[in-house]
């Protein structure tokens, strides 16, 4: 397998991903780079089915073996929500620092501070054959959003041993314990053997 598609067009994700994958001898493709700009509707119930719903479009769209991920955040005080609808729920608020400031006042509300992030990749080599990879990190919501760095809830996430938000740690410190590079490097470890 020389070419690798990334069904994604989270510019972010891509970066964070291609720096992950860096000492990795392959061609990793990004929705952009084959000019496509259309998904499919992510109605899966779990990350899981969500991931391997567009590792399966992008398969099916081009031929190339393609992963994907879905991730979310689970926050005790909203009963372990928004969880596969992390994108929808942050995009209901007319900011992220609104959506920020209301997890954060259920959160002291309920004096439930818990949360962890999980991500779901799927790859897709042949038609209806999937590969399943998990990451997850357990932390906490901080008090207030802090960090310039990262993307989405990361200026409020806490991972456990750490006193920072994901926000605040650089792309590389980020990319040592986060759930996405957990998922990643299980599949880097599957695509190396």
């Amino acid at each position: 397998m020389k070419k690798l598609l990334f069904f994604s067009n989270n510019k972010n994700k891509i970066i964070e991903i291609k720096k992950i994958f860096n000492n990795f001898n392959l061609e990793l493709l990004s929705l952009n780079d084959l000019n496509i700009s259309e998904e499919p509707e992510e109605n899966g119930q779990t990350f899981e089915e969500n991931a391997k719903i567009k590792s399966d479009y992008g398969f099916i769209k081009t031929g190339i073996p393609c992963f994907a991920d879905d991730s979310g955040i689970c926050i005790e005080s909203l009963n372990w929500k928004p969880g596969v609808l992390s994108k929808r729920f942050l995009n209901k608020f007319k900011s992220n620092e609104a959506c920020f400031d209301n997890i954060i006042q259920s959160t002291k509300k309920n004096s439930k501070q818990n949360a962890y992030f999980k991500t779901s990749i799927s790859l897709t080599i042949k038609d209806n054959q999937n590969v399943i990879f998990n990451g997850k990190i357990d932390g906490k919501i901080s008090e207030q959003a802090k960090g310039g760095f990262g993307f989405g809830y990361d200026p409020i996430f806490i991972p456990k041993n750490y006193n920072k938000t994901l926000a605040e740690l650089s792309t590389q410190e980020k990319n040592k314990i986060s759930h996405r590079s957990i998922a990643v490097k299980k599949l880097i470890s599957f695509l190396s053997n």
